[in-house]
């Protein structure tokens, strides 16, 4: 054998490199290096069988390295695309949310415009009514004034000339007194845009991404197989601010029912509903006036608005709740639940009604039960608001608000300085406002019932309230009695 690089016998060997060498390698490479030999001795006694499975062996550990890599690697890549399709899911998720949620915006504001618009058609075209008919008598004067001076006496013609020019001055009253009648102004629609709109654009238009994609590296292990296991939870908290938060009362409005109360709702369209106990169902005008009792038996209990048109009441004795259309004032469905129905409400298509003590059940507008969760109250359950898969409830006689997932599971529970917990709602922040009946105050608790906060006290002269509901999508609404004596407007304001 030759050396590679200077083409000389390799005779020798360097024990310090264990490398086979020529003369001219041992000159020039190892001249410093002890204990060179003759190549041919070194062969002599080295047992070559040995060395080969140590060799062998150094290359199937090398093997099952490389193997490993291979292996973890593959496994990598399988992993990697199955994170991507997972981004992308949580993407469209994300734009599926933002989507749903601006279709409920449009929605609500689309019904809006065309409740609005069509009360104001409907003047209009009333007011057209009025002036045709006018315009109708006015001709009717003129064919008449072309008539009564023929073939008459002079008397006679005066007496008809003058009985039509009283007519006419009449006309001419009508027509100087619609200057100041408002009907007679152009009227027109139009959108007041939200002023966090254009706040909400410009983040939108600055926002480069809606999160930072990145490679994660993690040292493995080369000398023995390893799982790889990753868990990421982020856990999110709202703090809900309670601190700046005031409810204003702006009017007392005597209404005069005399009778005690079990439940109020403001409409979509302002007017109020007000249900007398186990009783009849009143009707009032955004300004607190009766407009009229609606035509559906006595005996009503809770009171919930399904959409526009349509509510939903319970009636406890009769162990059902009856679905009753406003525009056609008719029963539409009633769907018996095997229980006594008290308190209900509405949210996410579905109804949430309490059930004697112990259950609150979640049915849909067909009547079919959807959840059923157990709940232990002290008091029926005549108060409840269903809201974000969740059912807030208060128990007046155990002095407590609760807050249950729709699992049965217990949120909180709140039971500070409380009397008499009665009505209560929630605010667009998610806080809820509960009126302690006896104590004669209204309180607002935070959304994860940790904060509270006295809004309106005794001393503020709202007596006995027990019933409180806002007006839809706004912060203001109407607190009304235990007997049904006055409504207060309230407003409700952050600053």
């Amino acid at each position: 054998m030759e050396c590679d690089k200077h083409n000389q016998p390799l005779h020798l060997f360097c024990p310090s490199h264990l490398m086979p060498s020529c003369d001219e390698c041992i000159s020039t490479s190892h001249s410093k290096c002890t204990g060179i030999t003759s190549l041919a001795s070194v062969v002599e006694k080295i047992k070559i069988e040995k060395s080969k499975m140590t060799v062998e062996t150094d290359i199937n550990y090398f093997l099952s390295i490389l193997d490993q890599l291979v292996t973890s690697k593959s496994k990598n890549i399988k992993t990697g695309e199955n994170h991507c399709i997972g981004i992308r899911k949580s993407i469209k998720e994300i734009r599926n949310k933002i989507n749903k949620h601006l279709d409920r915006l449009e929605e609500t504001l689309c019904q809006e415009t065309d409740i609005i618009w069509n009360q104001e058609k409907s003047k209009a075209t009333d007011f057209i009514s009025e002036i045709e008919e006018k315009r109708e008598n006015l001709k009717k004067m003129k064919e008449h004034l072309q008539t009564v001076t023929s073939n008459t006496s002079k008397l006679q013609s005066f007496l008809g000339v003058h009985q039509i020019e009283q007519q006419v001055h009449q006309c001419q009253r009508y027509i100087e007194n619609l200057k100041d009648d408002e009907r007679t102004k152009e009227v027109d629609i139009k959108m007041k845009q939200n002023d966090e709109i254009e706040n909400i654009l410009s983040k939108l238009v600055s926002l480069e991404s809606l999160g930072e994609v990145m490679i994660v590296k993690t040292e493995i292990n080369l000398n023995k197989e390893t799982s790889l296991r990753r868990k990421a939870q982020v856990k999110s908290q709202e703090q809900s601010n309670i601190n700046n938060m005031t409810m204003n009362i702006e009017t007392k409005i005597e209404i005069n029912i005399g009778k005690r109360i079990s439940d109020m709702i403001c409409l979509i369209d302002g007017r109020v509903i007000v249900v007398e106990w186990y009783g009849k169902v009143n009707l009032l005008t955004s300004d607190g006036k009766l407009q009229k009792q609606l035509p559906i038996p006595d005996g009503a209990c809770g009171v919930t608005q399904i959409n526009q048109d349509t509510i939903a009441i319970t009636y406890p004795r009769e162990i059902a709740i009856k679905i009753f259309n406003m525009e056609n004032e008719t029963v539409t469905k009633v769907f018996k639940l095997g229980k006594q129905s008290l308190g209900l409400s509405f949210s996410n298509n579905s109804l949430a009604v309490g059930l004697n003590k112990d259950e609150i059940r979640i049915i849909d507008l067909e009547g079919n039960t959807l959840k059923s969760i157990p709940v232990q109250s002290e008091s029926y359950l005549d108060h409840l608001v269903y809201c974000d898969n969740r059912v807030f409830y208060s128990d007046y006689e155990g002095k407590a608000v609760y807050c249950v997932d729709e699992s049965g599971k217990q949120i909180w529970e709140y039971k500070q300085d409380l009397t008499e917990p009665s009505g209560l709602c929630i605010d667009t922040y998610g806080n809820i406002i509960v009126l302690d009946c006896q104590a004669q105050r209204i309180i607002v608790i935070s959304k994860d019932g940790q904060d509270s906060k006295v809004l309106i006290s005794k001393e503020d002269g709202l007596e006995y309230p027990k019933f409180i509901c806002f007006k839809h999508n706004e912060s203001s609404g109407f607190i009304c009695d235990y007997n049904g004596t006055y409504l207060a407007k309230f407003n409700l304001s952050f600053g």
